[in-house]
């Protein structure tokens, strides 16, 4: 091979260092080819090689009685007995979506579905978590319609339900937006298939859509910061095409019933070379492959651009020798693209050819695992202050909680998830909106409750609490649907790991994940890192997104976030400490967030936890909604505001604590409840058996939410008009 001139300047716009460049020249005794730099290029960026990152996830509990499969596959498996297991993943797609707000989410969507379904699973549901910048920059409206539609696109094409997920609003992510991506998938514990290349002499075959220039160095733009220029990067965004993914799916699963199949991968971020290089190490063999053969849409792509192309659509396939035309048949009939490009081979070394001239000849240990482990500084951030320490007082607290509720942070989110298919399958029993999402498990009469989680602005103030409650927060939502954690995947969403402050975020969060789930027992089965998200120095907060499955052994509808009947009593279980410090009340007045977290109690957490699913199971609750963002207040008007014009009087007094912290602390470990008064000395019984504080504090009404306490008297109509308008206003 007569390799093109590489210069320091080429490597540099590779994304390696000097350092790295040497490592490469180490590890294969030659200068690289063009195609050779990119594809080390690709794998050794922190977006495929986890180079920041993988020293630390030693501090995650992978593994328990149920896990099939942890980290290292497409997805994470978890056993739920009856022969079923349920496959998922979350993953980011951030960089692409700030750039190309309505492909950069469709493809994130349509990427998350492809490793549900390469691993042999149907997908049934996904979620999804969005962070934008503040209501009023004058990207949001443009980035948050996009984004929403993208997903919708994509999703209800597919037809898989979206089930539920969040959407935040905070100045941080003014400058890099998040979208967090989760699919859910179904199989039997007989019908998984992975990623590995295995048996001498199997052919390799390209499927699905032809290979465009799309997406070319996606995986390298997504492992750096932006700049002013960040939409000039638009051509590294994929496009995708759901329809032809649809026709995807139905053929990956019905090829796998074959037999033929030995293993199978997504042409996922690096497109076909993280593919046949994963594969084949994997497997510990090599491969041989003919770019030659590879379905172009483009004319004349050089080898360098079919191999870093990230279009959408596309699996790489190991066959069983002398099944090919068995393969070939079931792709041809969907009316897809099915080629043999190679076949597996021993040596763990992959050539590939263009039209015969060898552009590639590596060992694929130093791509898939010699990419240099940094353990980077670690440092703090500067504590924030707040930008306006003395606000002038309240005096209307009407008005005051009216606008507190109106803004767009608490506004009625159907504005968004009614542009998603949520019955599509119609497995769907809790629609989203509530604390978490409930579906049943096809063929079976229990079912699955999922749902996503992060205070961002508590990771802020203190990274590793605020991680080990966005863990207790995920178990708490799926606790008030009556469900038991299984595993979670996870999105760790940060800064520039070269800044030591961000590093120190980093790893405090992934150690307080690994406390919490080592607590509760719920292991970590997959997830992904995102890295520099920052423009022109500016991070976004540390944002460790939790996704949660959990089992639910009585799928319900009737137990929601929302007040089912007048005359019904409603209670907190869990103390009450006046936590303001990071909540969106002291946000909303202060214009910031300051202050110390409080202790974290996991045992008190997990005590409020059993005592709802337990109450849940024996029937003697009407409905349950936790209580987080925005404290009692907010969680009161929005089970007003989801029923049937029902209202509350609170009759209890706070004691001990300020008006604002009784009623906008956002202590962690606390949920609301409403149950008919015969079931109330059964309640608290079970909650002093279990330790738990449990404070009754008023009944449902018709009509209208009173506070005497604070003279709050509101009526349902007022409340439900500034909520159906608060997200509004920053979509239509």
């Amino acid at each position: 091979m007569a390799p093109e001139t590489i210069t320091p300047a080429l490597i540099e716009d590779h994304g390696l260092t000097p350092d790295e460049y040497q490592q490469i020249l180490a590890a294969i005794g030659e200068e690289p080819t063009l195609s050779e730099l990119g594809i080390f290029s690709v794998m050794w960026s922190e977006h495929c090689s986890y180079k920041s990152s993988r020293a630390y996830f030693k501090h995650f509990p992978t593994k328990g009685p149920r896990v099939l499969q942890g980290p290292g596959e497409n997805a994470g498996i978890i056993d739920i007995g009856e022969g079923l297991c349920v496959v998922f993943k979350m993953e980011s797609h951030n960089h692409p979506s700030f750039i190309e707000p309505f492909q950069g989410a469709a493809t994130g969507v349509g990427g998350i579905m492809r490793d549900i379904f390469t691993m042999g699973a149907r997908p049934i549901a996904s979620l999804n978590s969005l962070h934008f910048g503040a209501p009023e920059h004058p990207r949001t409206k443009y980035l948050v319609n996009g984004v929403v539609r993208g997903i919708a696109h994509y999703g209800n094409c597919m037809g898989v339900p979206m089930v539920g997920g969040e959407v935040h609003f905070d100045a941080c992510y003014n400058g890099n937006i998040l979208v967090n991506a989760f699919c859910l998938g179904i199989a039997r514990h007989d019908e998984i298939f992975k990623g590995k290349a295995t048996g001498l002499g199997n052919p390799v075959i390209y499927v699905g859509s032809k290979t465009g220039r799309d997406g070319i160095h996606g995986a390298t733009m997504a492992s750096e910061a932006f700049d002013d220029a960040a939409q000039e990067r638009r051509p590294t965004v994929q496009v995708g095409d759901p329809f032809t993914e649809k026709l995807l799916l139905e053929a990956c699963l019905e090829v796998m019933r074959t037999g033929a199949v030995v293993g199978i991968q997504d042409m996922g971020a690096a497109g076909l070379t993280c593919s046949t290089f994963e594969m084949a190490s994997r497997g510990g063999t090599g491969m041989e492959i003919e770019l030659g053969r590879v379905p172009t849409r483009a004319a004349k792509m050089s080898a360098y651009e079919i191999l870093l192309s990230e279009s959408q659509e596309r699996m790489l396939l190991v066959a069983a020798k002398g099944r090919e035309d068995e393969v070939l048949a079931v792709f041809q009939k969907w009316d897809l693209d099915a080629v043999v490009i190679g076949h597996v081979t021993d040596g763990e070394r992959v050539r590939i050819r263009h039209h015969g001239e060898t552009v590639v000849d590596l060992p694929v240990h130093p791509v898939c695992d010699g990419a240099p482990i940094y353990e980077r500084p670690q440092g703090q951030m500067q504590p924030p202050t707040l930008p306006n320490p003395h606000p002038e007082p309240i005096h209307d607290a009407n008005r005051a909680l009216l606008e507190f509720f109106g803004t767009p942070i608490f506004g009625d989110r159907s504005v968004v998830y009614e542009q998603y298919d949520h019955m599509v399958q119609t497995n769907t029993v809790v629609r989203p909106g509530a604390d978490a999402a409930v579906l049943r498990i096809p063929g079976s009469t229990r079912g699955l409750a999922l749902t996503t989680d992060v205070n961002a602005r508590f990771c802020r103030l203190d990274p590793y609490k605020g991680a080990v409650l966005a863990v207790a927060e995920a178990a708490r939502n799926l606790a008030c649907v009556g469900a038991e954690p299984l595993g979670v995947t996870d999105c760790l969403n940060f800064g520039n790991p070269q800044n030591p402050g961000v590093m120190g975020q980093f790893v405090q969060a992934v150690k307080g994940i690994g406390d919490a789930c080592r607590f509760f027992r719920i292991p970590v089965v997959s997830g992904n890192v995102s890295f520099y998200n920052e423009t022109e120095g500016t991070q976004i907060y540390p944002t460790p997104t939790i996704a949660m499955v959990g089992l639910v052994d009585e799928p319900r509808a009737d137990v929601s976030g929302a007040f089912v009947r007048a005359g019904d009593r409603i209670a907190i279980l869990g103390s009450s400490r006046g936590g303001l410090p990071g909540s969106l009340y002291q946000l909303w007045r202060h214009g910031g967030i300051s202050g110390g977290l409080p202790a974290v109690d996991l045992e008190a957490e997990r005590r409020v936890q059993m005592v709802v699913r337990q109450a849940i199971g024996d029937r003697w609750v009407t409905a349950a909604h936790d209580l987080s963002d925005g404290g009692m207040a907010v969680a009161l008007l929005e089970m007003a505001v989801r029923s049937a014009q029902l209202g509350c009087s609170i009759l209890s007094q706070p004691e001990g604590l300020t008006w604002e912290e009784w009623l906008f602390g956002e202590d962690h470990g606390r949920v609301l409840i409403t149950y008919h008064g015969e079931n109330e000395e059964r309640l608290f019984e079970l909650a002093e058996q279990f330790r738990v504080p449990f404070e009754a504090i008023g009944r449902v009404d018709e009509g209208r939410v009173m506070i005497p306490a604070v003279r709050v008297d509101l009526e349902w109509s007022a409340i439900h008009e500034v909520w159906r308008a608060g997200l509004r206003r920053v979509i239509e």
